[in-house]
């Protein structure tokens, strides 16, 4: 009977979350141009060529506010998070317009978790033992409130942050953060009226149904963007949904699960932060080296380094489902999996010399460019020998002016140091044949010019 009364919430707050997220994201492309809301691409870290609206976290934030009503009639913790996640949106707008500095920002963020944090929400202890709950395990680590409520502040924030940091690439924040609050949502619907968790449930739909209806005006190709607006909004509502209630059991695994759901921009979020440490910057400097950065600098391009990302946060969802069923050895391979993934991802094809250092700081694009340089060479070495295999077998000289100018390309495409290798490297195939082929054009015609005549 309960579980059919929330499994008709839920598909109410998917389907109200959904249209009027939908709807109400037009809206906001228009409010953005008349406002001036405009991203416009003014360095290289960005990836898109265009200006492009990013005021669509309106419709996220509608949407999600207006499919909240309904848990928020459910549990009064809901409400306090409706609130801060108005105040929070508010900072993001804020910041939109008048491009906000990232101290200013950051305190007001500390002030909506603060806010939280005095309205009941916090992290009040874990549990130090990880033991099913049949067995009666209650070895609990309470906090202090000081502590309860620096880890409580810390998590709210971060999370919101991490969020925020994941919104590079078309489409990724947003679907990215519907798949995590749907793990989220799933995980609370297994564990359902047993421990009190169908409310946040059903509120996690609601902030999932809002990323959905959004994304089809945010995926690659995007009409717009979600803004910090946007994103802001959606890492604390994930944070502070996920403080509400955990899962209140005699284990580990209530404290543990939203981290594993969370993994990826947490990952992202601290292999940003000691980048940045490495190379001397501030830890709020903006740069391009996030893993969504890296799978661009693959050659991937949008859509699919968009999807590689969803379907790893896709695998940290599935682990903490299994940690909440208790199948940890199932668990610990697929969270083996991805962190595997992630490494490939941050660690493209190196030097072996190279330190760890020089790994964790290196552009992406610099990877990139090494890579494609060395497949230049490899090609341009591979067609050389073609040739010269074809020449022999024929019973022709080998050595030709044509292999020379492959070679001497090679060389040039394989010296680093040199700022000609732009040319090498963006030289195409097809400019390259049609070199080769004047070359045995003027070769038989030289050959011709000699024959003696009848």
């Amino acid at each position: 009977m309960h579980f059919s009364f929330y499994l008709i919430k839920i598909i109410e707050v998917l389907i109200i979350g959904f249209i009027v997220a939908y709807l109400t994201t037009p809206l906001s492309i228009k409010v953005a141009y008349k406002l001036d809301i405009i991203d416009r691409p003014r360095d290289d870290r960005r990836v898109h060529n265009r200006p492009i609206p990013r005021f669509g976290g309106m419709g996220i934030f509608l949407g999600s506010m207006a499919a909240l009503i309904i848990p928020a009639g459910l549990n009064s913790s809901i409400r306090i998070a409706m609130l801060g996640g108005m105040m929070m949106y508010g900072i993001g707008v804020a910041d939109d317009i008048l491009d906000l500095k990232p101290m200013v920002k950051f305190a007001g963020q500390l002030i909506k978790a603060t806010f939280v944090y005095a309205m009941g929400i916090r992290i009040r202890f874990i549990n130090v033992m990880i033991l099913p709950a049949a067995q009666d395990s209650k070895v609990l680590l309470y906090f202090g409130a000081g502590i309860a409520y620096v880890i409580t502040v810390l998590w709210i924030v971060g999370i919101t942050n991490a969020v925020n940091l994941m919104d590079g690439l078309d489409g990724l924040a947003a679907g990215s953060t519907a798949i995590m609050a749907l793990s989220l949502a799933y995980v609370a619907y297994i564990h359902g009226v047993r421990l009190g968790m169908m409310p946040v449930c059903v509120a996690f739909c609601a902030v999932a149904a809002g990323c959905l209806g959004f994304l089809p005006y945010n995926f690659s190709p995007a009409k717009t963007f979600m803004g910090d607006g946007g994103s802001l909004y959606l890492g604390y509502m994930i944070a502070v949904l996920s403080v509400i209630s955990p899962l209140k059991r005699a284990t580990f695994v209530g404290a543990i699960i939203p981290m594993l759901v969370l993994a990826v921009p947490i990952f992202d979020t601290a292999f940003a932060m000691v980048r940045r440490m490495f190379r001397h910057e501030s830890i709020m400097k903006a740069d391009r080296g996030h893993l969504h950065h890296h799978l661009m600098a693959a050659g991937f391009g949008q859509r699919r380094s968009v999807l590689i990302m969803y379907g790893i946060v896709g695998i940290m969802g599935v682990v903490a489902v299994l940690i909440s069923r208790e199948l940890y050895t199932d668990a610990f391979c697929l969270f083996t999996i991805a962190m595997l993934y992630l490494g490939i991802i941050i660690v493209p094809k190196q030097p072996k010399k190279k330190s760890l250092k020089r790994i964790l700081t290196q552009d992406p694009r610099e990877a990139a460019r090494e890579q494609e340089r060395e497949n230049l060479v490899w090609m341009l070495n591979t067609e050389r020998e073609r040739r010269r295999a074809e020449r022999e077998a024929a019973g022709e000289d080998p050595n030709t002016q044509s292999d020379l100018l492959l070679a001497e390309i090679a060389k040039e495409a394989a010296n680093p140091g040199q700022r000609a290798t732009r040319y090498s490297v963006r030289l195409k195939k097809a400019e390259i044949e049609r070199a080769l082929e004047q070359q045995e054009d003027a070769k038989a015609a030289n050959k011709d010019n000699n024959q003696p005549e009848e």
